[in-house]
């Protein structure tokens, strides 16, 4: 009878470590409720509108009604898409404009990432 012949030594096997990489929880862009401009609303409406719905004083209010009549939309809101669909639903919930009788509803926004 033949001895076994002795087996080869396996391999040690050495764990590497992964480096450690710092894990940071990755920010969700905020977004703007941008004001879009028409014909059918008064500065008096678009004032009023924001001061009830954002809270905006009426000198507050004036400037984006200026800035939404001369370049066509304003951006009134930033922040969380929640909120900022939230806010844009408020808008177009708001109603006509009393003020002008062809008006038939309210003025119209739209939600839009930001680049940051």
């Amino acid at each position: 009878m033949t001895s076994p012949s002795p087996q080869p030594a396996a391999p040690t096997v050495v764990p590497t470590r992964e480096p450690e990489v710092e894990v940071r929880p990755r920010l969700l862009p905020p977004y703007n409720v941008i004001l879009i401009d028409d014909d059918d609303h008064t500065y008096e409406y678009v004032i009023e509108m924001l001061g009830k719905i954002f809270g905006y004083p009426a000198h507050q209010g004036f400037g984006m009604a200026r800035e939404v009549d001369t370049t066509g939309r304003c951006i009134v809101w930033t922040g969380a898409l929640e909120t900022a669909e939230l806010r844009r639903d408020q808008i177009h919930a708001y109603g006509a404009d009393p003020r002008i009788p062809r008006c038939r509803g309210s003025m119209t926004a739209v939600i839009e990432a930001t680049d940051g």
